[in-house]
């Protein structure tokens, strides 16, 4: 019942597979200890002809009036299985038949699995150093094979916590929220409590609409604006590499952005509309010649090796906490309705 009751929450959002991981892992016990099993029995099994001998020690029992109530248990059980025989004794004869083979197969699944558990034994040792190391720090290596340590992350957030006011309101996807919010010490627009699709899909509308069109809602939102731009220190996934994906959720919502039109060519080269989005303006301006200079959003801060930048949202607004601005209706009466799968 955990099993599929884990599965079918797994499916509904991809981090709750972490519900299934505990089923997942039952399962998997008992799948190794079966073909452990199996395999010691291929050694260990009782020969063919010490079979014939013990039934026939028990037929001597019965006529000599020995046998005990055991045994005749024992007959019962045969009679009831005879039907059975009848219809797979054929396949029984020849698996009984295939003793070196299966010997063979045994040996051979050992090995497998001896092998097999070496190796994740092996990754959990790895995963272990990469999981008990700060998330928000990464440790690389240089050129010249020297260990380097990549903190553009806290610089970003302790940027924020040190340089803006309190009240501050910053805006970013949603897979940041949580950090900037308590490593940051700043309101979030998103994070990852993201159950409200209305709410990320209207996001998603302020980072892929032009700079001119986003700014016009992104100022009653927001004061500032935070990108990740990972792909110049040499980590591909970045916003710019999560834009399809943005686009897609703001199309769900909206239906007027057009979700399938955001992508990079093979060569890395941004289509039109996703060369027209304020987060591409703000990922590669001064980074790519042919980008301009935002006029509504200004840059405050760029990290050590340019994977965060901030930008200040210019002429921002602000408005009570709650409930959206009543400046911004004309975009919410364009939510459409739609089945969240």
């Amino acid at each position: 019942l955990f099993s599929l009751i884990s599965h079918y929450f797994s499916k509904k959002m991809i981090r709750l597979v972490l519900l299934l991981s505990p089923a997942a892992a039952v399962a998997g016990g008992i799948a190794l200890a079966a073909s452990v099993s199996w395999c010691a029995q291929q050694f260990t099994d009782v020969p063919a002809g010490e079979d014939k001998k013990e039934d026939a020690s028990e037929k001597k029992a019965a006529k000599s009036g020995k046998g005990s109530a055991k045994d005749g248990k024992k007959k019962k059980e045969k009679e009831i299985k005879k039907p059975l025989d009848a219809v797979f004794g054929p396949l029984k004869g020849l698996y009984d038949s295939l003793g070196p083979v299966r010997l063979l197969v045994a040996a051979m699944l050992l090995a497998f699995l001896s092998w097999q558990s070496y190796d994740y034994a092996l990754h959990c040792r790895e995963m272990s150093f990469a999981l008990s190391e700060p998330q928000i720090m990464v440790r690389g290596r240089s050129r010249t094979g020297e260990t380097v340590i990549i903190d553009d992350f806290r610089e970003a957030y302790w940027w924020l916590r040190d340089n803006t006011p309190e009240d501050s309101r910053v805006m970013a996807w949603w897979d940041y929220g949580y950090q900037i919010n308590g490593v940051g010490n700043r309101t979030s627009i998103a994070d990852g409590n993201t159950w409200n699709h209305e709410h990320i899909g209207l996001l998603g509308r302020c980072l892929v609409l032009p700079e001119k069109e986003s700014h016009k809602i992104t100022k009653h939102l927001a004061d500032y604006v935070l990108v990740w731009t990972t792909r110049y220190g040499g980590m591909w996934g970045d916003d710019l590499a999560k834009m399809p994906h943005v686009a897609r959720i703001a199309d769900s919502v909206f239906g007027d952005i057009g979700g399938n039109d955001f992508y990079l060519d093979r060569d890395g080269r941004p289509s039109d509309k996703m060369r027209r989005s304020l987060l591409y303006q703000l990922h590669s301006y001064r980074m790519d010649k042919l980008v301009a200079k935002p006029k509504y959003f200004e840059e405050a801060y760029s990290t050590k090796n340019m994977m965060v930048r901030i930008y200040k949202v210019k002429d921002a607004i602000k408005h009570p906490a709650g409930e959206y601005p009543k400046e911004i209706a004309s975009t919410l009466k364009k939510i459409k309705a739609y089945k969240q799968h």
